[in-house]
Formats: structure tokens, sequence, C-alpha cells
């Protein structure tokens, strides 16, 4: 699911222990969005504890928690940022180091307008594809979600899936064919646009790294396989998920993709 970009205070204590200080990410682990602020924590060097959630049960503790049921939902100062945009401007308000927001005014506008367009029309579309082949490989889709979870819950979860298959299908944007379709065009169209827009620099917008950068590579990273240990694939891939990713394979835009991954992606600095 795709979270709010709202940032807002949050008076309850949630799951676990989110009553003691600290940074707390609240995210899925196979999830582009959550990547997307787990890319910004790490950025900044910001030292956090990560609590990992089954898509599907997920609801009733992040609904406790935030409100809603999407993820990425982060805790900080006391407060709670739901939705990576939300997460990203906490963070660099938070922590100004190393900032994403350029300080050029016109060229700040545009890396958040890249932002704003790739977190409502991209994103979903790469989901929507991305999905479209997982639904078809159950025993790999649920590894992949139910990995960092105890072998009991893992088989609970995959036991369940005929159940979930058709309400993941439908969240996801995967069940109609035609729309499956057009996600997959709309992923592409993406890719072309970084090709295009990417300067001398290798970034999108101005010289340095930025939410621009940072935004699109997390978000079509499911198109390819960056190799950073927070959005490696379970191994060995299924065909269907080797034919996906050959499909993007020779673009340039895919290219463009791993760079960012080999240049600007940190080590984890989750606790």
């Amino acid at each position: 699911m795709v979270g709010s970009d709202a940032a807002r205070r949050d008076p309850s204590t949630g799951p676990g222990s989110d009553a003691m200080p600290g940074i707390v990410l609240h995210h899925f682990p196979s999830s582009h969005y959550n990547e997307k602020a787990r890319w910004a924590l790490d950025w900044k060097g910001v030292a956090h504890e990560r609590r990992s959630y089954l898509p599907g049960p997920h609801a009733p503790w992040i609904r406790r928690l935030s409100g809603q049921t999407a993820t990425p939902v982060l805790r900080l100062d006391g407060g709670i940022a739901v939705g990576s945009a939300a997460i990203v401007d906490a963070l660099e308000r938070r922590f100004p180091e190393r900032p994403l927001y350029p300080q050029d005014p016109d060229l700040r506008r545009r890396a958040l307008e890249i932002q704003r367009h790739f977190d409502a029309e991209v994103g979903p579309a790469v989901r929507a594809a991305v999905f479209s082949v997982l639904l078809e490989e159950p025993d790999y889709l649920c590894a992949t979600f139910a990995a960092p979870k105890p072998r009991a819950v893992r088989r609970l979860y995959r036991a369940g899936f005929p159940l979930l298959k058709g309400i993941m299908a439908r969240a996801n944007g995967a069940a109609d064919p035609q729309q499956v379709e057009r996600a997959f065009e709309r992923s592409r169209r993406a890719l072309d646009f970084v090709a295009k827009e990417v300067g001398p620099s290798g970034q999108l917008v101005g010289n340095g790294f930025s939410v621009a950068d940072l935004c699109c590579a997390s978000l079509l990273a499911p198109l390819v396989d960056p190799g950073h240990p927070d959005m490696a694939r379970l191994r060995p891939l299924p065909e269907r998920v080797e034919a996906f990713l050959r499909r993007f394979a020779s673009h340039p835009g895919a290219e463009w993709v791993l760079g960012q991954y080999a240049r600007h992606r940190r080590a984890c600095c989750a606790l």
C-alpha cells in the first residue's frame, strides 16, 4: 500500500516498545516506497531501529501506530511521519547534514516536482508490474515477504496465500490485465525519463545527489537488481522474475538506477 505524505503527531505508544526514545522505521522490507525511506535514513547516517511487517497482517499494528495502514511510518522525536515523502521532509528538517533538498529554490522546486510525480504515478505502476509477476510465483512471493519472520510464521503466511491473492492483486493494481499493461508502459516511460533528464554530473537536478535521484532510483529499483542488501532478491530467482528483469536490463534508465545505487547507496544505519 502507498503511504500518505502527510506528517503528523501521534499520542499512542503503538506496538512493542515505541514509547521508548529512539527513531523507529516501521516498514515492509521488500517495498520500493519503504526503500526510499531507508535510503534517506542511511544517506544521512541516522541510526535507527527497523521493524518489519507482513503485508496484510500489518494493518492493525500500523493503524494503531499512525491512524492508517500504509507503510513506511517513522517515529521521530515523539512524532509520526507517514509516507516516504513526509519521512524525507522530516529527516531533512531534523538532520540538515548531507541535504537532499537543493539550496537553489528553482532546483529544489524541480526536485520536489519530480518526487511528487514519481510518488503518485511511477511508484504504483512499478508495483503493479512487479506484482503481476510475483502473484504467479506464490512460493517465492511469500518467502520474500516473510523472510525476516520465524519459520512457523512463514509457513502460516504461505498457507493463507490463496485467501490473500485476490486482495493483493486488487490492492496493488495487478487484477486487471489492461491495467497491468499500462503499468509496464508507465514503468518504461519512467526509465525513458531518467535517461533523458540525467545531466553531465549523473544526477537529475543540479550537480549533487538530491531527493529527485533518491526517489527515482528507489521507486525504479524493482525493475532492476541493484545488489544492495536492503533490496536483495531471494535466490534462486524463478524464471518469471528473471524474464521480468531481462525486460528492462538493457535500458539506459536501468543502468542509471544501478549507477545511483553503486555511487550513493550507503551502508545500513539500522541498529
